[in-house]
């Protein structure tokens, strides 16, 4: 009988656990990806110089003081501008919740792998929640050192908890919690991100679906020890479709954000969640914010693990495009209309190193 593992690669758990010291060439990234990779352990003592992602503290927009509110969204239109992507503190979220989060899927993935793959998707047919490993159809034809459990947690009512992780015990009560509060959390940066462009607090979140239709997929991946972290990437270089992407991590540093020609590794900053603005964002303020091309190295001493959140709108009720208040003649459309589905699948923001070098 034919097993139930619909990868065409062995999981990358298993890999390491091997005891391998050279990784499989289906792992190692093409020449001219591999100029600046290394361990992530090593970049991050590298980045202590240079520019660093932001630090942003929300909790001047829960002050009566109007000018503090107001600095609070400058300081969030600035970022989300400059560089797309930030560290956010003081976001509302209790931390022994997010510290639940990060227990329970750790403990989903230390799991036997056979008991991991009882939720195993299957690309082929479709089916992508559930446990699973990327396959080759990207574009390099590489594949990612990396496992991965996907799974969308809000609306309750378009959540499929049957496909969700049994074991732990809590795993749907904690991640219940975590999408309802993260949920608030979306919303505030959306009300934040609407007036820094100028427009009614709630447009954004109304042009993505709102309450009902905006859709928080979650993707924990599971990162494993490298033994050659300068040849391996965990995700090759991408920007998100999403409108905003929430990253929690287990502390240990990976993500790099292409900003200025150069790559700039991510501190792992306390109590902090990580924010993306993702391509429908830049699509919808017309370029205004940011969707910053990113990816994930690797390191050999320490597993790390990710929970990153996408918030998408529905595939294909709403039509993506520059919003009208911010088309003028002298700034024109620069993204002809989409649906999300649409957009998913020509990925017009197929970015690469050279698409984002900066003019001489």
């Amino acid at each position: 009988m034919a097993t139930k593992v619909a990868s065409a690669a062995p999981r990358v758990e298993s890999l390491a656990k091997s005891g391998l010291e050279a990784i499989p060439t289906e792992y190692v990234r093409p020449e001219s990806e591999r100029l600046d990779l290394g361990d992530a352990f090593e970049e991050e003592k590298k980045a202590e110089e240079g520019a660093q992602i932001p630090v942003v503290d929300l909790k001047g927009f829960d002050s009566e003081d109007e000018a503090v509110r107001r600095a609070c969204v400058e300081e969030v239109q600035r970022v989300a501008s400059d560089w797309g992507v930030m560290h956010i503190v003081n976001h509302g979220i209790p931390l022994e919740l997010i510290e639940k989060v990060r227990r329970v899927g750790k403990e989903f993935f230390d799991l036997p792998i056979e008991e991991k793959e009882k939720y195993a998707n299957d690309q082929s047919t479709g089916k992508i929640a559930g446990y699973g490993s990327k396959l080759a159809n990207n574009e390099s034809g590489r594949l990612e050192w990396e496992d991965y459990f996907f799974h969308l947690i809000f609306p309750h009512d378009k959540a499929d908890k049957s496909v969700w992780p049994k074991h732990p015990a809590d795993y749907v009560e904690v991640m219940k919690e975590f999408a309802e509060r993260l949920r608030g959390v979306v919303s505030k940066m959306l009300v934040m991100l609407s007036l820094g462009l100028g427009l009614e607090e709630g447009k954004l979140e109304k042009e993505l679906g709102g309450m009902e239709d905006l859709l928080l997929q979650m993707k924990i991946n599971y990162y494993p020890k490298c033994p050659q972290p300068d040849l391996a990437l965990g995700v090759e270089a991408h920007t998100d479709v999403s409108s905003l992407s929430f990253i929690l991590h287990n502390m240990v540093p990976g993500l790099q954000v292409y900003k200025d020609s150069k790559w700039v590794t991510a501190k792992c900053v306390p109590d902090s969640m990580i924010v993306h603005i993702g391509d429908t964002l830049e699509i919808l303020s017309n370029g205004t914010y940011k969707s910053i091309l990113h990816r994930g190295l690797v390191n050999k001493e320490k597993v790390r693990i990710s929970w990153a959140v996408f918030c998408e709108p529905p595939k294909e009720k709403i039509v993506l495009k520059p919003l009208p208040e911010l088309v003028t003649d002298k700034t024109p459309p620069k993204f002809p209309p989409r649906t999300f589905a649409q957009h998913l699948q020509y990925k017009l923001f197929k970015k690469t190193q050279e698409d984002f070098v900066s003019p001489k």
